[in-house]
């Protein structure tokens, strides 16, 4: 499945961080942490009831039993990357004079560069001599060098097991001789609520072994603004850089979640910390292993989120789901019956709330199993079964398969302003967001065209454009466009079924 965004001109949505904070990964430079230092004023000590201090005793040694529980789990991730950055020789035409330090010929060439940072990381599995690290794609997928310190600051060499940066997820393993070494008892995040108390541990701005105290603040966060397709935990426990990797954990002391990236206006914590749940990792830790590499499942459909506006131009009223925009001709969504302007509502008997829920279920059913969609075409319930195939980078980016290649949106008095439209008696949709190589982009479409017809049936609202593009009786389709005062037809697009 590829999950795409658009900018529909009725109003797609985009997940944005508002008030100015900016999301930023939990991965810290070494030595990166400003000093400042605290005074103040005592004051008369106050006697403390004995009851209240029997109590905040009780969650005192609480706390001490979790982090002596887990600290021994968690370790610091320390890595170091080599990138190449081009150079330029502004001396390249007068080689006699100054040289020519980048070799014959002047003009550029690469010079490499090493970068140090630290993260966090939890072991959660051994297999003989071999420990296994979990952590975050963007602090060990693109290291050179991997060190693993332990709570007793042992360190080890690390090497990459896996990464997968859809999920932000990375794995790691490290040898030792030592069966006593600690592994962190995962727990379940799908029974974690808002209000639940919570740890994180990890090494922030390189403060090596760090406890942080808080509750949750909430539950099925998008990640779409970091560009991931989990959702996640929301947390006040304070996270800072270097926490990436590290555990949240609950007050059992099992890992309920990976921290790994914060909302700040400062870049520092502000109480807007987010992990991934733990129940979204499990079976990724036994494919790393197994394969070194996440196997997402594949339907071939693009999706996108949609405002209520949309959903009414749709014909779906105001039901929660997934809006397949585009298909991939040819693939398991078309060969099960679904069709671009469907609104999938649920997946095996169980609701979707959104584009990230979906690609992430899709996601998980291993290829060959079968999916059960309930979609809304219009005003119809459809259920479809689907067979799901691998999801290969090769395949899912494949524009030129991607059907129809555009997304219809409605053509409003607001959009008839923006596309400059004379003639207000035109009726029909706008084409927005038209995929390079697709076949909208062979039939010599653009943003803004207004398609007024399909095959020769007039269209007047996006619910009959999808109606009309119907894949299923259509072995070939045409558009008619108005463009400046004329009509003019498409080519044919011949669909090879």
């Amino acid at each position: 499945m590829k999950p795409v965004v658009k900018n529909i001109l009725a109003g797609a949505l985009t997940a944005v961080v508002s008030f100015g904070l900016l999301a930023i990964s939990c991965k810290a430079n070494k030595g990166s942490a400003n000093v400042a230092f605290a005074q103040g004023t005592p004051k008369a000590a106050v006697p403390i009831p004995a009851d209240s201090l029997a109590t905040t005793q009780a969650l005192q040694n609480t706390f001490r039993s979790i982090s002596s529980q887990v600290l021994p789990a968690v370790v610091e991730v320390d890595v170091t990357e080599k990138t190449k950055v081009k150079t330029y020789n502004p001396f390249k035409d007068f080689p006699f004079f100054f040289g020519n330090p980048e070799g014959e010929g002047g003009g550029s060439g690469e010079r490499e560069y090493e970068n140090k940072g630290l993260g966090s990381g939890v072991i959660v599995r051994r297999t003989g001599k071999t420990n296994y690290v979990l952590t975050n794609n963007h602090v060990a997928g693109k290291a050179t060098t991997i060190k693993i310190k332990l709570n007793d600051e042992r360190e080890f060499e690390g090497k990459l097991v896996g990464a997968d940066e859809r999920m932000d997820i990375a794995l790691v393993s490290f040898e030792s001789d030592d069966k006593n070494i600690t592994i962190a008892k995962l727990g379940d995040s799908d029974s974690v609520q808002q209000g639940d108390i919570v740890l994180a541990l990890g090494s922030p701005l390189g403060y090596f072994a760090s406890v942080t105290q808080g509750i949750v603040s909430a539950t099925g966060r998008s990640g779409g603004q970091i560009g991931s397709i989990s959702d996640f935990i929301q947390t006040d426990a304070a996270i800072n850089q270097g926490n990436s990797g590290g555990p949240l954990v609950n007050i059992w002391g099992e890992v309920i979640g990976i921290n790994t990236w914060i909302a700040s206006q400062s870049g520092g914590s502000q109480g807007l910390g987010f992990s991934i749940p733990i129940n979204n990792i499990k079976t990724a830790i036994d494919q790393f292993i197994s394969k070194g590499k996440i196997t997402y499942g594949w339907m071939g459909v693009s999706l996108v989120d949609v405002s209520d506006e949309y959903k009414k131009e749709l014909g779906v009223g105001t039901e929660s789901g997934a809006f397949a925009g585009e298909i991939f001709l040819n693939s398991p969504a078309m060969k099960g019956g679904l069709q671009a302007g469907d609104f999938i509502v649920a997946i095996n008997g169980h609701d979707v709330k959104g584009v990230d829920q979906l690609v992430r279920e899709v996601g998980n059913i291993p290829a060959g199993q079968t999916a059960l969609l309930t979609v809304l075409r219009g005003k119809n319930k459809l259920d479809l079964s689907v067979k799901i195939e691998e999801r290969t980078e090769k395949v899912s980016s494949d524009n030129s398969l991607l059907w129809p290649g555009f997304i219809a949106s409605p053509l409003t008095d607001e959009v008839k302003k923006k596309i400059k439209l004379e003639d207000k008696k035109v009726k029909g949709v706008v084409v927005s967001g038209v995929q390079e190589k697709s076949p909208a982009a062979a039939l010599r479409l653009q943003d803004g065209d207004v398609i007024t017809a399909v095959n020769d049936k007039k269209v007047e609202s996006v619910e009959e454009f999808y109606e009309a593009l119907d894949t299923s009786r259509n072995k070939e389709v045409w558009f008619d466009v108005y463009s400046a005062g004329h009509t003019i037809s498409t080519g044919h697009y011949k669909l090879n079924k």
